[in-house]
């Protein structure tokens, strides 16, 4: 399953995961800040979809009430529904 989805409230402007057998095979930011997107797709690569939502769910970036690493959780939430 691929999972294409627009982020709100963050720098990314889009992002995609690849999940197989309930296992993120890949994932690809869009804009945002490189460093943070190569580093949090190369953690999460091979986790199980439920670990990486319980990981990442509620990181804030600042300020923000978000952040791109919530946001991936938040796309994965909603794809298991």
């Amino acid at each position: 399953m691929v999972i294409d989805y627009t982020p709100v409230g963050v720098c990314a402007t889009h992002i995609r995961i690849e999940v197989e057998d309930g296992i993120v095979k890949s994932l690809q930011t869009t804009n945002g800040c490189p460093g943070n997107g190569q580093g949090v797709m190369r953690l999460v690569e091979g986790m199980k979809v439920e670990d990486v939502i319980r990981r990442l769910e509620g990181i804030r970036c600042g300020r923000k009430a978000t952040s791109c690493p919530d946001q991936i959780a938040q796309a994965l939430k909603q794809a298991l529904v």
